[in-house]
């Protein structure tokens, strides 16, 4: 009986004459210069670039730090102090720095942190309006990427959410919250709102003064459990 897992051995080729040789040299030639051409045109050197997003990428200083027109993603080192405004081409919540003078700033690093893969873990200061996310991504493509260093900015304007009380940014302590631990601004949050007076591990560790503890479910990477407020 024949072994069914026995593969016949193809047949030997014919040999070709030298003028079908030649014919396939010659597709294989045009072939290549086609490829070599379209590497060419459209090349992608795989340098890694930096990209950036909203509370999530900005990415490094350009290159020059001047116009806003000269500014590109070419490294992931940020500064306490430096600038940054919206990448048109990178929307919706694509960032790229500008020097701090050009109409396209929009905000100002008060501090740089290491990133995480843990949301919540990151804790920015006081006053921080928006959080950015840099990452670090390979060839052409501005999506994705590897996260390096999270931006905590600070609006230029005078619109600034992440005071403490404004009823934006991260909960800090100052803020107010509803009964249900959601953030509002202390100006109009009206009756039923509390002052927040910590942000702690456990109630026991709650200051004086605390009318109302609430103890919220627990989240890996955030550093407080308990948010203890005041009516």
């Amino acid at each position: 009986m024949a072994n069914p897992y026995e593969v016949t051995p193809p047949q030997a080729p014919r040999r070709r004459s030298n003028g079908g040789l030649t014919g396939f040299l010659t597709v294989a030639l045009i072939v290549g210069g086609i490829y070599g051409a379209s590497q060419w045109l459209g090349h992608d050197d795989g340098k890694p670039s930096a990209s950036a997003s909203a509370s999530a990428s900005p990415s490094a200083k350009p290159s020059d730090p001047g116009s806003p027109e000269s500014s590109s993603d070419t490294s992931s080192s940020w500064k306490v102090g430096d600038c940054g405004g919206p990448d048109p081409d990178n929307k919706p919540d694509g960032y790229r720095p500008q020097r701090c003078s050009a109409s396209g700033a929009t905000f100002k690093a008060i501090d740089i942190k290491d990133a995480s893969i843990l949301p919540g873990s990151i804790q920015c200061p006081p006053g921080t309006d928006l959080m950015i996310e840099v990452s670090i991504s390979y060839g052409s493509s501005k999506k994705g990427g590897i996260p390096t260093n999270t931006v905590c900015g600070r609006n230029l304007s005078e619109d600034h959410p992440g005071d403490p009380g404004a009823g934006g940014g991260q909960l800090v302590k100052g803020d107010c919250v509803t009964d249900q631990a959601q953030e509002v601004a202390c100006a109009s949050g009206g009756s039923g709102t509390y002052k927040v007076l910590g942000l702690v591990k456990q109630k026991s560790e709650c200051p004086s003064g605390t009318s109302e503890p609430m103890e919220l479910t627990m989240a890996v990477g955030r550093p407080y459990d308990v948010i203890c407020a005041d009516g």
